[in-house]
């Protein structure tokens, strides 16, 4: 998860080669749902969608990667990842609305909620070791 722009697809498409998983991208599953609706509610069906598909792939023995903004944590509650990885590639996307909605993964705590925290784009070789731990 992570702003529009920060990678999430980048790192996806190049962690699904060395995970042999099944990869879904948020515009792409909008686009066959033809809901691009990005009000509070229609994160929250987005999230619930993504979920939903995750939950079909890991019921038949499938890893699955789901690259989605997932701004905020109610969505992130929401999909329950079971490995969370966050883009913080960026400080600002190229949506304003998201930006302004997005909660990075924090608690009250100042801990981070996230599994995973991505700062800078990784070379080829750090992706390959990196899926071996995720």
């Amino acid at each position: 998860m992570g702003l529009p722009g920060s990678g999430k697809t980048w790192l996806s498409e190049r962690l699904q080669k060395h995970l042999d998983c099944a990869w879904y991208n948020a515009d792409k599953v909008r686009e066959m749902a033809n809901d691009w609706d990005f009000s509070p509610e229609g994160r929250v069906r987005q999230a619930n969608r993504m979920k939903n598909i995750a939950d079909y792939e890991k019921s038949h023995g499938r890893k699955v990667i789901c690259d989605f903004v997932c701004p905020t944590q109610k969505t992130r509650k929401d999909f329950d990842a079971d490995i969370t990885i966050w883009m913080d590639t960026i400080e600002k996307g190229r949506f304003e609305d998201t930006n302004k909605m997005f909660e990075n993964p924090i608690n009250e705590m100042g801990t981070l909620t996230c599994d995973h925290h991505i700062i800078n784009f990784m070379t080829d070789e750090q992706i390959e070791e990196f899926a071996k731990n995720v």
